[in-house]
């Protein structure tokens, strides 16, 4: 008899597009389910409102070329880019959008010979597919606080989670106020904090190539891997920390602007010690992580970011790098993180980090890390499943 998550259907809405600058929960979990089910992969249905900018017009260009095409195949993952409207605070758009996407989902998993799949949903919007796929299962993984990010009609997006979550039979939350939110909606939530790749950053720990452009910087080398948005960073912090020590380098590694088009980092350009280096392949994440000293997480305290569980946690961790970052809820209580609130208690906990590493502490580090992988919370939601 097959287990829960072998053998079976799976359609998944997220909050991105599959061929996006940066793989996220969604992603990860997917491409891992890929292997022994089939999965549908329905791109984000584009919540927040667009902008004028290069990023966003690209986005809408290719959506318009891709929306009425049939599933294509990434990563052994089905990928469906629905045409829809991005304009979710006007009624008349969320009417026309809950007409369109069950058509285009519909005829999407018949193609597939798809049957009473799983809706697996990163966005209460999933509503609209339960009577038309007449799920076997729903799930609604909730990963961030979607409706507190700029330019989302936060009332509508509040008002279908709590009809979605409701109606789900299982809710995974990744960070500890999430869950806290949903449970007053459902009574079987998983917490289920961000994992990581944990096999493939514990490379980090042997021989092998360095980044160039993180080698060619003067060391000690903090790091900071993920999206450059103004939303998350604490900038000023960023600048503070960077003149508190001059003779460090500190280098953010990822894409400027992602979610956030009109990004302005520019105060970051003006230090001498902090240095852009642009986004990376996820496979080439351990290369850089090789050539730093310690792993960076300085976020601002925020709406947005009191229900963030970072995904680089596990990543500089398996790495065997030591990490420092602001307090965020999610983090207290993480003993394997130094928590400072300001640059000049973030740059005496660097001091702190830097002075008492060794091999030994990274192979510790990497070894404590090793559980925390997206294998491990695929049978644990597995068993959720099971449980049900």
């Amino acid at each position: 008899m097959p287990t829960p998550l072998r053998g079976r259907d799976i359609v998944c809405v997220g909050f991105a597009d599959w061929d996006t600058d940066l793989w996220t929960n969604q992603h990860h979990l997917m491409h891992r389910l890929a292997r022994e089910n089939r999965v549908l992969f329905v791109e984000s249905l584009g919540l927040r409102r667009p902008q004028l900018a290069a990023r966003d017009l690209s986005r809408i260009g290719r959506r318009l070329v891709r929306g009425l095409a049939p599933p294509r195949e990434a990563d052994g993952v089905r990928v469906l880019s629905p045409l829809v409207l991005p304009f979710h605070a006007n009624p008349a758009v969320r009417q026309l959008n809950r007409r369109l996407l069950p058509r285009l989902v519909g005829r999407a998993t018949r193609s597939l010979g798809m049957s009473r799949p799983i809706l697996w949903a990163y966005v209460p919007q999933a509503e609209v597919l339960i009577d038309v796929l007449q799920p076997s299962l729903v799930v609604y993984h909730c990963v961030d606080d979607i409706a507190s990010q700029a330019g989302i009609d936060a009332a509508s997006f509040r008002a279908a989670e709590t009809r979605f979550a409701a109606r789900a039979d299982l809710v995974l939350a990744s960070a500890p106020e999430l869950a806290r939110r949903m449970r007053t909606l459902n009574g079987n939530v998983l917490d289920a904090p961000n994992v990581a790749d944990t096999e493939l950053f514990a490379t980090s720990l042997g021989e092998g190539p360095l980044d160039p452009a993180m080698a060619a910087l003067p060391a000690p080398r903090i790091v900071f891997t993920g999206a450059i948005v103004t939303t998350k960073l604490d900038l000023a912090l960023l600048v503070e920390l960077a003149r508190l020590r001059p003779s460090w380098s500190f280098a953010l590694v990822g894409p400027v602007g992602p979610g956030d088009p009109r990004a302005d980092v520019s105060v970051l350009a003006g230090e001498p010690n902090v240095h852009l280096l642009g986004g990376r392949a996820y496979r080439e994440l351990p290369a850089v992580l090789r050539a730093a000293d310690a792993g960076l997480i300085p976020y601002a305290r925020n709406p947005l970011t009191e229900s963030i569980f970072p995904m680089k946690v596990y990543e500089y961790l398996a790495a065997g790098l030591p990490v420092v970052a602001t307090p965020l809820p999610a983090l207290a209580g993480r003993v394997e993180v130094a928590i400072a609130s300001d640059a000049a208690g973030m740059a005496a906990a660097l001091d702190e980090a830097l002075l008492h590493d060794s091999p030994q502490r990274r192979a510790e580090r990497s070894a404590a890390a090793a559980s925390h992988s997206w294998d491990r919370r695929l049978e644990e939601i597995a068993a959720a499943i099971d449980a049900l």
